[in-house]
């Protein structure tokens, strides 16, 4: 199942979240907003924008469901870790 993280290097949750993948062995594609410029940037925050309906991080996406902040049990769920 394809994972995708959208998340800011400075938010602890958002440290959560990739910690816990990766304590899983969860292969994901990461977007750290917060380091990107210019369009590419902007690019990303309208796409958490438009996929989450808010720009608050994380923004964890499993297959077609997309999870708003560090829910672990959700995550756990979906990913069956």
């Amino acid at each position: 199942m394809q994972v995708k993280v959208y998340a800011l290097s400075t938010c602890p949750y958002c440290r959560m979240a990739k910690r816990y993948l990766d304590d899983g062995s969860v292969e994901y594609e990461l977007t750290e907003v917060d380091k990107l410029e210019g369009q590419e940037k902007d690019d990303a925050i309208a796409e958490v924008r438009r996929i989450s309906g808010g720009a608050s991080f994380p923004v964890v996406v499993v297959g077609d469901e997309v999870i708003v902040g560090f829910n672990k049990k959700r995550i756990k769920e979906l990913l069956d870790l």
